[in-house]
């Protein structure tokens, strides 16, 4: 993104998380009390865009996770191996101030997350999701993601997918 009118970089505490509405109060108030205790507490990490006035225009999490096998659609789960559960990495939370909107950082936020996760040097299967409800679950199905049978508001992405897509 460093063409792009926003920055994105790990979370400074010191930024100022107040003035930061994306019209969800829980992802809002998640980002202003208790993100800065995930991070010290190594459970989250969060990534925030700031646009060129200083502002934290947008912000996503992520942490380690799994997905169990069985829980996959049987024909992604019958190529990979028999382990009972597969690493992932889990887009905890992802979020647009209300100025924001309409500009595609959502989508760069999003990208910017599986470029992370691909980058890592500890191996993960896919980036997890779980959507907060049908609006979220169709913006990740619009970018790839495919839903759990039994859960489909929860959903998924295999790394190695979002690899060759953004190779070609």
């Amino acid at each position: 993104m460093s063409d792009a009118p926003y920055r994105v970089s790990p979370l400074d505490v010191a930024l100022h998380r107040t003035q930061f509405h994306s019209g969800n109060e829980l992802l809002d108030r998640y980002f202003r009390e208790t993100v800065s205790q995930d991070i010290r507490r190594r459970v989250a990490a969060c990534f925030v865009a700031t646009s060129s006035d200083g502002s934290i225009a947008g912000y996503y999490t992520l942490a380690s996770a799994s997905v169990l096998l069985d829980k996959l659609p049987a024909s992604i789960a019958k190529k990979l191996p028999r382990y009972p559960t597969l690493p992932a990495v889990r887009l905890g939370r992802l979020a647009v101030d209300k100025t924001h909107r309409g500009k595609g950082l959502g989508g760069a936020l999003l990208a910017d997350a599986l470029e992370r996760a691909i980058r890592a040097e500890i191996a993960a299967y896919a980036l997890l999701v779980d959507a907060k409800d049908d609006a979220a679950a169709a913006f990740y199905k619009h970018h790839g993601f495919i839903a759990l049978p039994e859960s489909p508001l929860t959903q998924f992405l295999p790394l190695a997918t979002y690899r060759s897509l953004a190779q070609s």
